[in-house]
Formats: C-alpha cells, structure tokens, sequence
C-alpha cells in the first residue's frame, strides 16, 4: 500500500515517510504546502477501501471529527479521497484525513513493559482522556476505541486522544466479534456490550477508560486470556480482581472509582465521563466518591456500608500500610497461656472487649448525629483570577484551591493569544464551594483575518502590510501585465476582503517586465501603434509600396509574436500605394508655329527639298 499512495494528495499534501502501520490504516507524516504546516497523513488500507459500506461511513464518520475541537483531541483538519493505482493495475478510490502532528509517545508505550505507571500519573492520565470524552460525547460522538495505542503524551505532559470517528467507522453501532478484525487488537478493553453486540453509547467508553485506568495503575489489564474471543467473555461474565489484589499500594477508595467504571451493566456505572472524572479527582484530594464500597461488585473489600468520605491519598496508603499487621493480630494465634483457665479469661476479655466496642459505636453514632442536627457551613473559596495562564497553569491554579477544571470550547479573541485563559464559568472572584467545578475557557486566537487590499503595491510593501494583519506572504507567481509596474502586486490568493485564518499565507502575483507580443500584420497604423503602447512597447514606423495590401495596414513587424521585454521598440512596416505607370505614345505631338520661328514644311514627294528640276 505505501507504494501505491501518490506522493502528493488533493494538490496540496506532500505525503512523507511512514511513521505508524494499525490493523485498519497506515499514517505518515505529511506536509501542508498551502498552510506551511507539518501534518500526520492517515490513509486506509487498500483492501478496506474497496468496500463502499465502509468508504460511506469512513467518509461520515471522517466529517464528525473533523468537527471536534478540544486541547485533549488529536485535531482533524482535512478529509478527501484520492484516486490509487494498484499493482494488478485497478484504480480504487482511497479515503484519506488529514490530522494534527503530535510529537511524542503513546501510553502504549508508556505500560509496555509491565510496569504500573505512579498514582499521580496514571490519574492525570486519565483525567485528561475524560476531559476529551466528556467534549465529544456533547458533541455526540462516541469513541468505541479508547485504549493505550489510541492516547498520546506530549513532551509536557498533555493528552491527546486519536482515532476519533475512525473507531466508529469500523465498529459501527452494531460490530461483534464476528463482524470485524478491528475488536481483535481491542479486545482487552472491550465493553460487554460490545463484545455481545449491542449497540453502544458513552458508557461504553467509560467502561474502556476504566480497563485503562486498571492497566496504569497495575501494569497489566483487568482480563487476559489466550485468545480474543476468550478476553470477550470475561468481559461479559466475569468480575475483575482489585487493583489493591494486584498492586498493594493503590489505596481502597481507587478500587471503587475503577470497579464502578468496569460494572457490567451499563446504568451502574458513572452517567457520563464528568462524574467519573470528579470521582477520580476526589479519590485522590480525600473529597467525597460516588463509588460504592467494593463489596458492592462481588469482590473482597470495604463493606457496603463504608463511608463516602474518604481519606486523602497519604492517608489512604498509609492506613493500607498499616492493615496486614492488624490483620495477623487479629487472626492470630490466642494469647496467654494453654492451662483450663486461659480460655475461660480469654473469652471474659473478649465480652468486655465487645460490650466496650458496643458502647463505643453507640457513642460514636450518637456524636454523629448530633452533628448532623447542625452541619456545618461549607467551606468556601474565590475562583482564582487566571489571566495570562495556559491550560496546565490555569488546572494547577484551580485544583490549589480546592476547585475542579473542566475545560470547555475555546473561544475566538482578537486580544488574547492563542491557548491563553479568556474566561470561566462562575467568573473570576465568585465565591464558591470548596470541591466545585468551574469551567474554564482558552482563547483560540482571532477568529478571522481580512486579506487587505495589496494590489499596486511592490513585493516588499505588500508583505509589510499582510503582517500587519498577522499574515504572511507565501508563493510569489509572474505574470505578463503591462498595467502594473515590473515588481507590483497584480493579485492575491485569497483575494483582497477574503477572511483566512490568522497565520496563514497569502500568495502574491507580481507583473513581470516582459510583455506578451501579439501578431500586429494587418491592422491600421493607428491600432498597432496603441497596441504597442498599451504592453509598454515602442513603435517605429517605416513605409514599404505594396500592392497586395490596403494602404496604412501593416504588412510587417521586426519582432514576431511572442514574449519581448517592456520598452522594446518594435519597426511596424505599413503598405503605401505604388507610384502609377505612364503610357506609351506614337507620334510626335506638333508644335504650333510663333511669330518668332517660321514654319517649315516637311520635304514630300510632290516637291523636292533641294528645289532643283527634273533634269
């Protein structure tokens, strides 16, 4: 296939050299010459594009996302089909997108080699994947996909979700196991509804963020098995061990964040991707979880009835720390010694012991309620002014002070640059809960530049007055104009009063000095020489008799037609008409005599000229 793709798609992307290969796509990076911008090329496979089914949904699916703009998706910036030869000689119809560039490395291989990633990491991981979640399934797009290979870590930390619109054109609404090689590489964090072929919604990507989540924090996936379809039914049947079983250090309280995500009916886990991320985020600030105790899902740990507040995660992990010891004690063996009266002291102690522990719960209890009677006030806090702050800085700002982020929309400002804070929701200074989310919003930059009106201008002038506007000049074409001065702009593209995006190029087209010569032979004397004038070209004007040619007319130029340069003078031969012919004559005309020159008469025959006789 890589040979089969032309080195440059839709006119304008040169396709470079291959730096990822999937089941269903291969993705090269690119270069877009109309926009001066590197780009990461994704083109499906040859033998997938030869399905129409898939070509449609591929085409609908493409537009989606194309559509999604949040900081924690990888961009989509253009679409298009390109025609392919393939080696037998066929020409297929190959779907293409265009996406953001995105340096740096999957979390694929982050966990590749078994190890769980820290608390803290794995946690702002994650948050970051339901950030993009919870946009897109606003924006009604469901992932179907989210797993390692698919989430990119930049160099500074930020995430960066892919495949979005891809990975429901592959699944569609209804894909099984059977239907699709694509769920096979995915198995691992497949929902159940999925493996059984229903019909998915959000939920479901919150179930394949859960099966994430449980391999960051523990270094392997929630179920393996030998084969894919085995995989598919643990999914649907069975419950997944703890983190805690696997990873000892991960405190309770993220046990039940993970096992409410991976419930195996979807209306027991978290409504949409911003509960889970608030449950997240409290599990790991000791604020209150929307999780139930994880006796609650059939596996060993708190009980049911455990309290809601947790412990902060210092806390936790130290409590956890502690509990072996507890444990050994408690199920160890009997102290004191071995003679008939040590059981009998050990079991009076015992019911002490108990009554002592009853008393003492009754006493807590009751402390309990009687400060429920008068809760206390709830702790509040101003929203941070975030002015001039990025998105990692304005995050770290609110979660300070005990607020929770949620990243909206950016929004266009033609007084903020590009990715810096513009405005939240409640406003800078409202007072508000310790524990409340506030959405933040960046700037996208200005929404639209107007091309400014360049025509005239030199070359120089002309790109001075695009970055003015915060544009730039791009190509630079020629053109023979001789209504413009050698050097002057005679046109743009996008042309004067068209909006561009800011940063974008503007492609000039300068006047030459040279000048498109036509064939001036038989025109007027007066229309050759104002031909001549209008492509800045001198005339010369010589006279030539011709008889084949109306006089005035030119019969001949010193330059053919063609491209001459400006200020050449061209000699415009025109046609005179020749001098007439004189006829011939065949007499003497006779001269009349005069007063002053007597006549004299020609000799005849009758009478001799010398005047003599006969004789």
């Amino acid at each position: 296939m890589v040979d089969e793709i032309p080195r440059v798609l839709a006119g304008r992307y040169e396709v470079g050299e291959l730096i990822g290969r999937g089941g269903m796509a291969e993705v090269h990076i690119g270069y877009d010459n109309r926009l001066s911008r590197t780009v990461a090329i994704k083109v499906l496979r040859s033998d997938l594009a030869r399905d129409a089914t898939f070509q449609a949904r591929f085409r609908r699916e493409a537009q989606s996302s194309a559509a999604l703009n949040h900081p924690s998706i990888v961009a989509v910036y253009d679409t298009g089909e390109e025609q392919v030869a393939t080696p037998s000689g066929q020409h297929i119809t190959v779907p293409f997108i265009v996406m953001e560039y995105v340096e740096g490395h999957t979390v694929r291989s982050l966990i590749s080699g078994g190890d769980p990633v820290p608390i803290e990491e794995a946690v702002e991981i994650v948050v970051g994947v339901l950030s993009a979640l919870e946009y897109s399934h606003r924006e009604g797009i469901v992932h179907r996909d989210i797993k390692p290979g698919n989430i990119m870590l930049t160099p500074t930390g930020q995430v960066k979700v892919m495949d979005f619109g891809i990975a429901r054109a592959m699944t569609d609404s209804a894909a099984t196991m059977t239907q699709t090689h694509a769920v096979v590489g995915t198995a691992q964090y497949l929902s159940p509804e999925q493996a059984r072929g229903e019909v998915v919604d959000a939920r479901s990507d919150l179930y394949s963020t859960g099966c994430l989540l449980y391999e960051l924090l523990t270094g392997q996936p929630p179920f393996t098995g030998d084969s894919a379809l085995a995989v598919a039914y643990q999914h649907v049947g069975e419950t997944p061990k703890t983190p805690s079983s696997v990873a000892p250090d991960i405190p309770e309280v993220l046990d039940r964040v993970v096992l409410k995500a991976l419930a195996k009916d979807r209306n027991d886990r978290y409504s949409d991707a911003a509960h889970m991320r608030a449950d997240l985020l409290a599990a790991v600030r000791g604020g209150r979880v929307e999780a139930p105790a994880t006796a609650v899902w059939g596996v060993a740990g708190a009980a049911a009835g455990a309290t809601a507040v947790t412990a902060p995660l210092a806390a936790a992990e130290a409590t956890r720390t502690m509990s072996p010891a507890t444990t050994a004690t408690r199920t160890g063996a009997p102290v004191g010694d071995d003679d008939d009266d040590g059981p009998r002291r050990s079991r009076w102690w015992v019911w002490l012991l108990a009554l002592l522990g009853v008393a003492a719960a009754v006493g807590i209890v009751a402390l309990v309620l009687d400060q429920n009677d008068e809760p206390p006030p709830p702790e509040m806090v101003a929203v941070p002014d975030l002015t001039g702050l990025d998105q990692v800085g304005a995050r770290e700002e609110l979660e300070d002070v005990g607020l929770v982020p949620s990243i909206v929309d950016d929004v266009p400002s033609d007084t903020v640059e590009a990715g810096v804070f513009v405005e939240s929701n409640p406003p800078v200074g409202t007072e508000v809960e310790v524990g409340e989310t506030v959405e933040i919003a960046f700037s996208s930059g200005p929404e639209a530049v107007e091309v400014p009106n360049v025509v005239g201008m030199t070359q120089e002038q002309a790109a001075s007055a695009l970055e003015d506007v915060g544009l730039a000049s791009g190509s630079v074409d020629e053109v023979n104009d001789p209504s413009a001065g050698p050097g002057d702009v005679v046109a743009t593209d996008p042309a004067a009063g068209a909006s561009a995006a800011p940063g974008s190029r503007v492609n000039l087209t300068v006047a030459s000095n040279l000048a498109d010569l036509p064939d001036l032979t038989g025109q007027t004397e007066e229309e050759a020489s104002a031909a001549l004038a209008g492509l800045d070209l001198n005339a010369r004007i010589t006279q030539e008799e011709s008889a084949d040619a109306a006089p005035g007319t030119v019969i001949r130029q010193s330059h053919p037609a063609g491209v001459v340069e400006r200020g050449t003078t061209v000699t415009l031969t025109i046609a005179v008409a020749p001098e007439p012919t004189p006829e011939p004559t065949t007499a003497e005309p006779t001269q009349e005599p005069t007063d002053e020159q007597p006549t004299e008469e020609p000799p005849t025959d009758e009478q001799p000229t010398d005047g003599g006789g006969n004789g």
